[in-house]
């Protein structure tokens, strides 16, 4: 830890010299403690380069379509997922478990879509598990979305009919649109017509002026351009899913967009309901001291920390918490989380369902981690999405 809180202050000159000055009236441990909180709270807002590769591959048998890794809690979870490696430049997907030994995990090889596997040392697994909407073997077009900084691509499926009913997905943080595909089998057989779109800051949109995320606080803004399109191209009734980080943007939609008249309900998968909660979760997962994320929490959210953050405007944190703004939702919700989720803590997503019962459809899964249930149990996620759709009130008010 020493070590990184070294190179973090390397990393800010301008600060360390402020920190130096004040030296005398202010302890060593008490400097570490701020240059740490900055360093936090930048990378809290800002998009990761590169994903850590936490798997260790420690055997590759192509022939019998098998691959043995260390036994991470992903690598261990049944189902069928992605294996990236490489850095992301490789890309493979992964089968049942087939046996397991003294921390290993041998799964089946289902296929090896770029890279070469056989060279691989490490990965990681996600449940991002198709790669286009072409491998579903539906019709799909390219198209862009007009956004303030840009067109923006995005997958339009058309429903398998004539259809004015389109969901609108919005995919999670440091992940992108293909994270969606997965959802695009169960919304086209109840008839809808899927946009899975970018936005602001996810490697394939236009970025922001400053690059930065803003946790659903700016990126709604893309989410409404995708409404427009989609009202434009003959929609009547919008279903907007979000997936985790996307769930907190979708919020922010329905919230603040002028086109929600048009917006029926909200399907979230793992979601960001609370910010403050998912945060502090992560800093007690890091073993940070508590007030580390208080001065993070507060420093995205202050116009004078911008400088120190990259911001090009603070976040208004209480504006994201939809625990505490449940009684201004209207819309029918289904939420589906799990309870060992790992990375966003079901605890905001249960206050939800437990403050708007007369709204909130809320399905616990256990297990599956973090955006994963599909992975986890396709059969029970895609029957609560279907049921949901044909029982939910998502018509037109006066219909």
């Amino acid at each position: 830890m020493a070590d990184s809180r070294r190179h973090a202050v390397r990393g800010f000159p301008w600060l360390t010299a402020s920190l130096l000055a004040a030296g005398a009236a202010v302890s060593l441990g008490a400097v570490a403690s701020s240059v740490l909180t900055v360093v936090v709270a930048r990378t809290v807002v800002t998009p990761p380069r590169r994903r850590p590769e936490d798997v260790v591959v420690l055997s590759v048998d192509l022939e019998a379509a098998t691959i043995t890794l260390s036994d991470t809690p992903d690598a261990l979870l049944p189902g069928e997922y992605s294996f990236w490696f490489a850095d992301g430049a490789g890309h493979a997907k992964l089968g049942e478990i087939i046996r397991r030994s003294d921390h290993t995990v041998t799964r089946r090889v289902i296929s090896v879509d770029s890279g070469e596997l056989a060279k691989a040392t490490r990965g990681r697994i996600s449940g991002w598990f198709f790669l286009t909407p072409a491998e579903l073997g539906v019709p799909f077009e390219d198209v862009d979305i007009a956004t303030e900084f840009g067109p923006a691509p995005a997958w339009l499926v058309p429903a398998a009919g004539p259809s004015t009913r389109w969901v609108i997905q919005v995919h999670g943080r440091a992940v992108r649109r293909a994270e969606a595909i997965r959802a695009i089998p169960v919304f086209r057989d109840a008839g809808y017509t899927s946009l899975l779109i970018s936005y602001r800051n996810d490697g394939e949109a236009p970025p922001s002026l400053d690059g930065r995320y803003g946790l659903g606080d700016t990126e709604w803004r893309d989410v409404e351009a995708a409404i427009q399109y989609a009202v434009d191209h003959g929609a009547t009734d919008v279903v907007l899913m979000g997936w985790s980080m996307g769930g907190a943007t979708v919020l922010q939609a329905v919230s603040r967009s002028a086109l929600t008249g048009v917006v029926r309900g909200l399907v979230l998968d793992s979601p960001v309901v609370d910010w403050v909660t998912a945060l502090r979760f992560q800093g007690t997962l890091l073993r940070l001291p508590g007030p580390v994320w208080s001065g993070v929490i507060a420093l995205i959210g202050a116009e004078w920390a911008r400088r120190l953050t990259g911001q090009g405007a603070a976040i208004d944190i209480g504006r994201l918490d939809f625990v505490r703004r449940s009684d201004e939702l209207d819309l029918p919700i289904l939420l589906m989380h799990s309870e060992d989720d790992g990375f966003v803590p079901p605890t905001a997503s249960r206050a939800l369902a437990e403050a708007r019962p007369d709204i909130v459809t809320f399905e616990s899964f256990s297990g599956a981690r973090h955006t994963k249930l599909w992975n986890y149990d396709p059969p029970r996620w895609n029957a609560a999405i279907a049921h949901w759709l044909a029982t939910a009130p998502l018509a037109a008010p006066g219909d």
